[in-house]
């Protein structure tokens, strides 16, 4: 990924939080000779060492994948960005935005246990704490049957990119006019590029 200095993700704790926040991910690898990509959710474990997901047994990606360097893209909030907010408009448009790029090995999971384990951890991540919904509650031959639908998988980490830029390469005036532009906007996308702009520059105070 091109990330010019300014926009570098340098703390491993910012890219972290960008794959919990924003774990519904695009999985790129090489399938029978040509890029191919799944949308789909994947969790970092305890230990920040691996990503965990599934396929569709019927999506054949997964049937070439094993021990393949993948590319798992992680999207976070992004928006427009006008030349009209700042103080001049010699300027042109741009687009805030923050992604990481993560890099890593594939391994099928052919263990029950751990497949298992892998699904139960994202139900408890996705349903609401006070839901009542819970894996272990589904009938055990209803949950066999669907399991043999999907083909688990695990990532090992092994490199991280992280970008987020975020105006950084204008000056303060300029990111505090953008910022108060987009508080003004009632879009989830453009209040969260906010707060981080916000939180950008109160760290290099």
């Amino acid at each position: 990924m091109y990330i010019p200095e300014h926009f570098a993700m340098t703390e491993t704790t910012v890219a972290y939080k960008v794959i919990q926040e924003n774990s519904f991910a695009t999985l790129f690898s090489v399938h029978k000779g040509k890029p191919f990509a799944t949308h789909l959710p994947l969790l970092l474990n305890k230990e920040k060492t691996y990503l965990y997901g599934h396929f569709a047994r019927s999506n054949t990606q997964w049937k070439d994948i094993q021990n393949q360097t993948v590319l798992s893209i992680f999207h976070g909030p992004h928006c427009y960005i006008s030349p009209s907010w700042y103080e001049t408009n010699q300027a042109v448009p741009t687009w805030n935005y923050v992604t990481l790029h993560v890099y890593g090995e594939v391994e099928l999971i052919e263990d029950e246990h751990e497949l298992m384990s892998s699904l139960n951890d994202m139900v408890l991540e996705y349903e609401a704490p006070d839901n009542s919904y819970r894996l272990q509650d589904v009938d055990v031959e209803l949950l066999r049957g669907m399991t043999k639908g999907i083909q688990g998988f695990k990532i090992k980490i092994n490199k991280m990119e992280g970008k987020a830029k975020l105006s950084q390469n204008h000056f303060l005036h300029r990111q505090e006019l953008i910022i108060k532009q987009l508080e003004q906007i009632p879009f989830p996308n453009e209040q969260q590029i906010a707060s981080l702009m916000k939180a950008n520059l109160k760290n290099k105070m």
